[in-house]
């Protein structure tokens, strides 16, 4: 299997991704220059974290034009599997992939901690190894997770089960505790946290291997 892993200008988490996804899973992997429009041969698509174009603007807003991401769009209405992770959950949003918004986090401060989640996988392809309600600990970092959208569709999501991951200890103001959403065909997921670094147990914990390992069926 053969993942990609979009590369903007400012994106400081694409080797993380790749080392987690190679060197934990033993999957190969290649990087997507922005400039791209080349899918063929990928099985699964990764958003990574950073600061893309330097996040002017607002975050992803200036991302979501790259023409790597025009292919993208029509990878995931195939039903590719992609995940979008901080800033790729942010330009994932500006996409129209997910709904909604992430903003400045409530206290105005950039957030760098483990953040206890709950998940509720549902048929998001990218959490099937964890169980209904189970508990995990991924580490987040970021100063624009908060995630907003209008109550009536937040309701919406929730009642379709496309709120997958949430903050057992709201630690940004998100709206209904939300960490991370799925598309309604459960292939496409954004969060805030980060699994690819919690796949060792040097770093931390091992609960976002199997969140990556979901691709190897």
């Amino acid at each position: 299997m053969t993942v990609g892993i979009v590369v903007f200008p400012g994106s400081n988490c694409d080797r993380d991704v790749r080392w987690a996804l190679e060197g934990c899973l033993g999957l190969q992997t290649r990087f997507l220059w922005h400039e791209e429009r080349d899918l063929s041969g990928l099985e699964a698509v990764v958003l990574p974290g950073g600061f893309s174009y330097g996040d002017y603007l607002r975050c992803g807003a200036i991302a979501r034009f790259a023409p790597v991401l025009e292919e993208l769009r029509h990878f995931a209405e195939r039903g590719g599997p992609v995940l979008g992770i901080c800033n790729g959950f942010q330009v994932l949003t500006e996409m129209g992939l997910l709904p909604g918004a992430l903003t400045r986090n409530e206290r105005l401060h950039f957030l760098c901690e483990p953040a206890d989640l709950q998940v509720e996988p549902g048929s998001c392809r990218w959490l099937q190894n964890y169980g209904e309600g189970e508990r995990i600990a991924l580490p987040i970092a970021h100063g624009e997770g908060r995630f907003q959208v209008d109550p009536e569709q937040l309701a919406a999501l929730e009642d379709r089960g496309q709120v997958v991951l949430r903050y057992a200890a709201n630690p940004n103001g998100s709206m209904g505790d939300v960490a991370g959403l799925t598309n309604a065909g459960g292939n496409v997921l954004g969060l805030m946290p980060h699994p690819e670094r919690a796949c060792d147990p040097l770093t931390g914990g091992t609960d976002g291997q199997r969140m990556l390992a979901s691709l190897l069926g």
